[in-house]
């Protein structure tokens, strides 16, 4: 391929962008350099084998795209690579230093992090740029979909509202900078989600929801809907089901003045990453699992009537199978039930994950009826997790004894039961069985690749409404 079919002089690049001709301008050189002096309007980029995997096919081929190296050879070079994907793509010829243009300093990419989206989405418009079938499958509730290929339409650009702050979505913030950068040469100013969905999914809200005799705080993965506790006693807490990243509880303990003395699962999980393992050894605590789970690593395994003593409190065991075989509800004072992925605030748990739905379903019934819902009628629930759906009570997810015995399907006879859990086909988590393995030992992973792992709704719930 001849150098002028894809390379573009500093003259005439420069009359492109004065006629605000729409283009994609990558400075291909260093990070340091980039930030020290770059072309006006260009936004700096890293070429290597994540982007030749994951981002170069998805980059619009109605998008013309110049480089820019210093020298010229490297961009000259990556332009031929990405010609082969069928890209409009351009080199700057004679590379860095013969660009005569305006000059900027600095990092030109705007990005909020996800810690401080989560304080302002209802100001916010959310623009999710990955493809539709990606949206489909999970999104940040109250997200627009415009796919990134369909934001160099002139048409598109005009529908996405100026009264609001523009944030772009994808997986990892790739296609989002793309986007945002195509938005700026419209004139449009917008904020790219650092890290993505896949950081938006390691956000940990607390929330306190009982201060006394004993505290109760929720830990909410915002991003997936998962949910887990710490309850303080004298100044002893025990971790229920702790998520990723688990130095938050460190944080909250420090914060709050209390130590963590135990760490405690419900259940091996199938939706996300236990982080019960990590945070006990980092926090010097004791590892409390299902003696029922089959977990192939050491921990102290109890199972049902066991106790445990922490503070002035005890937590009562209750096995209570139907989502897992090995499923554990723990009792605090007799007044707050903590159930794992077996009763939620609007359904119950699936018994399918396991492939034994009809032995599973049977067991499911039976915990509901025989154990959880012959508790108080005024004991506090606290799953595991909650739907988008489920509106919060002062940011916190939970009902009561009460309020489950009202739940659809729960006043019909065992065998009616049964066969309606039975007919149910709901799609199954993202990457549940290696999720799986992950938590009952079987498999190593390191943390970096736990994001990306657990991106994608928690699918754990009958939906029986």
């Amino acid at each position: 391929m001849e150098q002028k079919q894809i390379g573009i002089s500093s003259e005439q690049l420069e009359q492109d962008m004065i006629q605000q001709k729409p283009f994609l301008l990558f400075d291909l050189r260093t990070k340091e350099s980039f930030e020290k002096s770059h072309v006006s309007g260009s936004v700096h980029a890293v070429c290597d084998t994540n982007a030749k995997e994951k981002i170069l096919p998805k980059i619009p081929k109605n998008a013309k795209i110049v480089l820019i190296s210093e020298p010229e050879e490297y961009a000259k070079e990556i332009a031929q690579m990405m010609k082969s994907f069928g890209l409009d793509v351009y080199f700057l010829i004679g590379g860095f230093s013969s660009w005569k243009g305006n000059l900027s300093k600095g990092d030109t990419g705007k990005m909020i992090l996800a810690d401080s989206l989560v304080q302002k989405l209802d100001k916010v418009f959310l623009l999710d740029v990955r493809d539709r079938e990606e949206y489909s499958e999970y999104q940040i509730p109250g997200s627009v979909n415009i796919p990134l290929s369909e934001l160099f339409d002139a048409k598109t650009i005009s529908s996405i509202p100026k009264d609001k702050e523009i944030v772009t979505i994808c997986p990892h913030g790739n296609r989002a900078m793309i986007a945002s950068f195509a938005l700026a040469r419209a004139g449009i100013e917008s904020k790219t989600l650092a890290g993505g969905l896949s950081g938006w999914n390691q956000v940990l809200k607390p929330v306190t929801i009982v201060k006394e005799p004993v505290q109760i705080i929720q830990v909410q993965k915002v991003g997936k809907g998962c949910l887990s506790h710490i309850v303080e006693s004298n100044g002893e807490a025990i971790v229920i089901d702790p998520l990723y990243p688990f130095e938050k509880y460190i944080d909250i303990a420090k914060e709050k003045g209390f130590q963590i003395i135990k760490v405690i699962d419900t259940h091996q999980h199938a939706d996300h990453i236990s982080a019960a393992k990590d945070l006990a050894k980092a926090s010097s605590a004791k590892l409390y699992l299902s003696k029922y789970e089959g977990y192939v690593f050491d921990a102290n395994f109890i199972g049902d009537a066991d106790q445990i003593q922490f503070g002035k409190t005890v937590l009562r065991i209750i096995h209570t199978p139907g989502h897992t075989p090995g499923s554990l509800s723990y009792v605090v004072n007799e007044k707050y039930v903590f159930t794992g992925d077996i009763l939620f605030v609007e359904s119950i748990g699936r018994p399918d994950l396991r492939d034994k739905v009809e032995e599973f379903t049977d067991d499911l019934y039976n915990t509901l009826h025989n154990k959880l819902l012959k508790l108080p009628h005024n004991t506090m629930v606290f799953p595991t997790h909650h739907s988008q759906d489920v509106k919060p009570i002062d940011e916190a997810y939970y009902s009561t004894i009460e309020q489950s015995k009202k739940l659809p399907w729960l006043d019909i006879p065992k065998q009616e039961f049964i066969k309606k859990v039975v007919s149910i086909t709901l799609p199954r988590p993202m990457n549940y069985q290696k999720i799986i393995a992950v938590n009952k030992g079987e498999l190593e992973l390191k943390k970096d690749e736990i994001p990306d792992l657990e991106i994608g709704p928690n699918r754990c719930a009958i939906d029986i409404n």
